[in-house]
């Protein structure tokens, strides 16, 4: 079932792996046009323009944007007993994790009187996107709104797109998510439009103010992630994420029904998901095509998995050794990547790009999607080759705050000085001799 590219007995080159590797093609510069009138629109009429635009791709015309906060409790009451003990295990895991990250303020004496304080700051206010479309994510909620807390960020906005289905209102277990999470303020309203209102705030029906947001995190389509890179500047991004992806490096130890079923877990989300295979073993090729024939059919989702499985961005990487085998899937930088290997733990060591690497036989990515205490808002398309998942950090700004003693600044007049000549700026160095009654 998957397509293969045979690199065996050669090692090509970075900049040829990243042309020959799978790898699923989202042209967001090929939808800004449509996406900018968007934008202008909701930034010059406000709710008006959010609510005909989301009648036009939603089919629904909400009553309001703002969820009434009785509809998220009503919303957590009524949730399925098993998934809210989910849920709530997936929020402790997530809490644990995530409260490790949180950086604090460090003071460093460069010199008698001279300190330099990081402080780390939280974002003021942030929106969060949870996503509606083939599938529901209450999850997401959890992993966007547990590291933005934890950081301290003191104003949360909950986005989700207004479902028929429940009168205009985002899916419960959305709402459910939000309530579970403290969150009392939850927008209906999907896609470029919930990015731009994010982006420019506005008034809702009943007159009362829509707070414009300072960050906007969270995945979407490639019409959200055009938004994004539109607004990027006026808001702060976490990422502009594409379509999702595993890659599995495996040898001949690997279960090929473990395997096949990792593949899959991913390529049905979407029929743009890639899910991508690195081995050493023809053998295990060949049982895993097996076993997702086998599998597949037995799928509730049999043919979108089909569609992304056999999409280009999908397939089989044959290579002669493990250390070949590493060198593509640094280059590749998946978004997942498994590690179903003899000795995992020292092969996924090893790994220099990845937003997630999960270890051996029982990590496999769907743990990680809900339970393990990680992330799952992770760099897509090798972006993890220089980017991090989301986490704590996100939501915290590194300010640097000189305080420096008469004395202390007397002692390093004179570099200041040289270097500021240096440059050609000599009422840099002035500013600082000003002080001493050197200035002019």
């Amino acid at each position: 079932m998957l397509s293969r590219t045979d690199l065996r007995g050669r090692v090509p080159s970075p900049a040829e792996l990243r042309a020959v590797l799978p790898r699923a093609e989202t042209d967001v510069d090929a939808v800004l046009h449509r996406v900018r009138p968007i934008v202008a629109d909701v930034r010059d009429r406000g709710v008006d323009a959010v609510l005909e635009y989301t009648e036009r791709f939603d089919q629904v015309r909400p009553s309001s944007v703002r969820v009434p906060e009785r509809d998220l409790k009503e919303a957590l009451d009524n949730l399925d007993a098993d998934v809210r003990a989910a849920l709530e295990e997936s929020v402790k895991r997530a809490r644990a994790v995530h409260a490790d990250q949180r950086r604090h303020d460090v003071t460093t004496q460069v010199v008698p009187g001279g300190t330099v304080t990081e402080r780390w700051v939280p974002v003021r206010r942030v929106g969060l996107y949870a996503p509606g479309g083939l599938a529901v994510y209450p999850s997401s909620v959890v992993m966007n709104v547990v590291p933005a807390q934890i950081a301290g960020v003191e104003s949360l906005v909950v986005c989700s797109p207004p479902q028929a289905g429940f009168g205009g209102r985002p899916h419960p277990a959305i709402l459910a998510a939000a309530a579970l999470l403290g969150v009392t303020e939850v927008w209906a309203v999907g896609g470029a439009q919930a990015v731009a209102l994010l982006a420019y705030g506005g008034t809702d029906t009943d007159g009362v103010g829509l707070e414009p947001v300072d960050m906007v995190t969270g995945p979407g389509n490639v019409y959200l992630t055009a938004a994004k890179r539109l607004l990027r500047g006026l808001v702060g991004i976490d990422s502009e994420a594409g379509p999702t992806e595993i890659a599995i490096l495996a040898d001949g130890t690997a279960d090929p029904v473990h395997v096949a079923a990792d593949l899959i877990s991913q390529a049905e989300h979407d029929t743009l998901a890639a899910s991508v295979l690195v081995t050493d073993s023809v053998p295990l090729a060949d049982a895993v095509d097996a076993e997702l024939a086998r599998q597949v059919e037995r799928t509730k989702h049999t043919e979108r998995i089909t569609i992304a499985l056999r999409g280009k961005q999908s397939g089989c990487v044959l290579v002669s050794t493990m250390d070949d085998g590493l060198s593509v899937v640094d280059a590749y930088a998946a978004e997942h990547l498994e590690i179903q290997t003899a000795d995992a733990a020292a092969v996924a060591a090893r790994v220099r790009a990845a937003g997630a690497i999960f270890v051996g036989p029982h990590s496999p990515v769907s743990l990680g999607d809900y339970c393990a205490g990680s992330n799952h808002v992770l760099p897509t398309g090798g972006c993890a080759r220089h980017s991090s998942g989301l986490s704590v950090q996100t939501f915290l700004r590194g300010i640097h705050v000189v305080d420096y003693s008469r004395a202390a600044l007397e002692s390093v007049t004179p570099q200041v000085v040289a270097l500021a000549n240096a440059e050609d700026l000599p009422a840099h160095g002035q500013a600082v001799t000003a002080r001493f009654g050197g200035g002019e």
